[in-house]
């Protein structure tokens, strides 16, 4: 299942709509006025689905994740010099490849890829391919592909 992340062109907070591969709306990602990111995703009958919410006071950016209002995990940037790296306490997995270029595989304990997500180029806004390998995997994809967006976004201000 591929989904598309795509930032829209004109929006005062941060703001996705997110499409499978047939053009369709799966996800809306919507910003709240907060300290820190707050990422809430709502699915197509605009219901609210999940929560990404920084959590402030800590040395590197650090995510908790919640489905509904439930927390099922944390992706924190850890301090590494020159190549970025990930604490992920989610589901079991871990990042391969270089998020900074926006070219990495998702991998499950077991070694196996979870999702692959890339960049497009020559695009007017940000635009992001997560080719998910199982579709009940396509949201926490999604969560963590978000924390990663917005972790970079904190260091670019």
């Amino acid at each position: 299942m591929k989904l598309l992340f795509k930032q829209r062109f004109f929006s005062w907070l941060d703001s996705y709509d997110i499409y499978d591969e047939n053009g369709n709306t799966v996800y809306t990602v919507e910003s709240k006025l907060s300290l820190g990111h707050c990422l809430h995703v709502y699915n197509v009958h605009h219901e609210h689905i999940a929560t990404l919410k920084q959590e402030l006071l800590t040395f590197m950016p650090k995510f908790s994740v919640y489905e509904q209002d439930r927390l099922i995990g944390s992706i924190s940037r850890e301090f590494q010099f020159l190549i970025p790296s990930y604490k992920i306490d989610y589901k079991g997995w871990s990042v391969e490849g270089s998020p900074l270029e926006w070219e990495y595989e998702i991998i499950d304990l077991s070694g196996r890829v979870v999702a692959t997500v890339s960049k497009e180029l020559f695009q007017l806004t940000d635009t992001y391919i997560i080719d998910v390998v199982e579709p009940k995997d396509a949201l926490a994809a999604l969560m963590l592909v978000l924390a990663i967006d917005a972790e970079k976004c904190s260091r670019k201000n």
